[in-house]
C-alpha cells in the first residue's frame, strides 16, 4: 500500500495538462469501449429531463463522460495540489457572505451537490474568516482510500469529519460564528434510512435530511455552493444564502430550498453532474412524500 501511495502522489504531481491526457484516454475508454454505466447515465438524463430529445440527451451524455474523466484526474490531483494553485483554479464568488454570518455569530451549514468539481471546494478554509473549516465524509468500504481521502479533505488546515458524527459534533459545539461545516447535501440515504422523498428533476427522490434536523434546532447559517466550470481545470463556486420564509425554518424547508436550487443549477448545466451515481433507486422505498413545490 505503501508503495501505491507513493505512486499515486509521484503521478499527482505531474501538471494537470499532462494529467488531461490521462482524462483523453480515461474518456475515450469509458465512452466508446467500456460504456461505464451507460444505461444508468442515461436513464437518469431521460427522466431528469423529459422534454429533451434523444439528441439533447446524447450530447449532455457524451460532455458528462469528459467532465467526469477530468473528475477522476482532478481529484488525483488533489494529494499535492497547492493551496495557492487551488485558489486560482477554483474561483470563490460572494465571499461577503461568510463575513456577514461571523458578525452575526452564527456557525455555517455549506450545502453542495455532486457538481464537479466538489473535491475543490476545500480551499475556501484558506479564505473565510472563521477559524474551523470542516469538510463532511462519507467512510467507505477500503481502508486505503478512506485514509488517503480524509488527508485529501484534511488539506489547507481542514478537519474532516465523518459524516456519522458530524450532527452530534454540531449540537455540542459552540454556535459562535466561527465554524463551518462543508455537506455534500444531495447524498442519497441508505434504504434503512430513505423516511422523508420530494420531487427532484421531475422524480420522487428520497433524500438525506440530518441538516434537517439541525434547521429547526439551531440558529445556523445555511449557504448554498452553485458550482460552475468555466473551463478544464478552472471552477466557480457562488455562495447563496438560504433564508427561511418566516422567522426560523419549518421541518423540511430547508431540504427542499436547497434541492430547488440544485435543480437550477443542473438545468443551466445539466453535463457537469454525477448522472452515474444511482441516486433513485430507493425511490419506491420512500415512506413520506412531500409533493408539495418549494
Amino acid at each position: 500500500m505503501n508503495f501505491l501511495i507513493k505512486i499515486l502522489y509521484l503521478i499527482s504531481k505531474l501538471p494537470l495538462k499532462i494529467l488531461y491526457i490521462f482524462s483523453d484516454i480515461i474518456f475515450f475508454l469509458n465512452y466508446y469501449i467500456v460504456g461505464y454505466r451507460k444505461n444508468v447515465i442515461t436513464q437518469n438524463l431521460t427522466r431528469s429531463f423529459p422534454l429533451k430529445s434523444k439528441k439533447e440527451i446524447a450530447e449532455i451524455r457524451k460532455k458528462f463522460y469528459r467532465n467526469f474523466s477530468d473528475y477522476l484526474v482532478e481529484t488525483v490531483k488533489s494529494f499535492s495540489i497547492s493551496q495557492t494553485e487551488a485558489r486560482v483554479r477554483m474561483q470563490h464568488i460572494n465571499q461577503d457572505v461568510f463575513h456577514e454570518v461571523q458578525k452575526e455569530g452564527k456557525n455555517v451549514i455549506l450545502l453542495a451537490g455532486h457538481v464537479f468539481n466538489w473535491e475543490w471546494i476545500n480551499a475556501l478554509a484558506t479564505i473565510v474568516p472563521q477559524k474551523n473549516c470542516h469538510p463532511v465524509y462519507r467512510k467507505v468500504n477500503s481502508e486505503f482510500w478512506e485514509n488517503q481521502m480524509k488527508k485529501v479533505r484534511n488539506k489547507f488546515g481542514n478537519k474532516a469529519l465523518e459524516a456519522n458524527e458530524v450532527i452530534l459534533n454540531i449540537f455540542r459545539s459552540k454556535n459562535d460564528g466561527d465554524s463551518i461545516y462543508m455537506f455534500v447535501a444531495d447524498q442519497t440515504p441508505h434504504v434503512s434510512h430513505v423516511n422523508y422523498g420530494l420531487e427532484f428533476l421531475d422524480q420522487r427522490t428520497p433524500v438525506f435530511i440530518g441538516y434537517d434536523k439541525l434547521a429547526t434546532r439551531m440558529d445556523l447559517a445555511f449557504i448554498y455552493c452553485e458550482m460552475k466550470k468555466v473551463k478544464r481545470g478552472f471552477y466557480q463556486v457562488n455562495y447563496h444564502r438560504i433564508y427561511p420564509d418566516s422567522d426560523k425554518f419549518v421541518e423540511h424547508e430547508v431540504v427542499k430550498k436547497f434541492h430547488k436550487l440544485l435543480e437550477n443549477t443542473l438545468h443551466k448545466r445539466p453535463d457537469n453532474y454525477l448522472w452515474s451515481h444511482r441516486k433513485w433507486k430507493y425511490q419506491d422505498s420512500i415512506k413520506h412524500f412531500d409533493s408539495e413545490k418549494e
